[in-house]
């Protein structure tokens, strides 16, 4: 799993975490330090923070498999952007009735996405 997809599990499931775990996971993958690094900052061993973050990382990942959030997120904001962009070219039709409509579904996919 790359460090995008682990911030975006981050964001979802953070809250699940340990304050240390947070901690740790914060200056890993938000500061970029190393694990020597966070460990001199915490003032613990390099091992427990590779601990910490395995089991943060772990618990991330298991969240996602039981619950899909980030999943089922990005598949409604794919889309929506599919939706935004077929209103879009609507948008500008020649029959008022069909670019009134189009202008109504821009309004309620954008509203979706926020």
């Amino acid at each position: 799993m790359d460090a995008l997809e682990m911030t975006l599990l981050f964001d979802y499931y953070g809250d699940l975490l340990t304050e240390r775990q947070r901690m740790c996971f914060d200056l890993r993958h938000n500061q970029d330090l190393s694990l020597t690094e966070i460990a001199q900052e915490l003032g613990v061993s390099r091992q427990g923070v590779h601990d910490n973050l395995s089991r943060a990382e772990a618990l991330l990942r298991n969240m996602e498999e039981k619950t899909g959030c980030v999943r089922r997120d990005m598949a409604c904001r794919k889309a929506a952007d599919a939706i935004l962009n077929a209103a879009q070219q609507l948008a500008g039709h020649s029959d008022i009735t069909v670019s009134e409509l189009a202008r109504q579904i821009l309004d309620a996919a954008q509203a979706f996405k926020e």
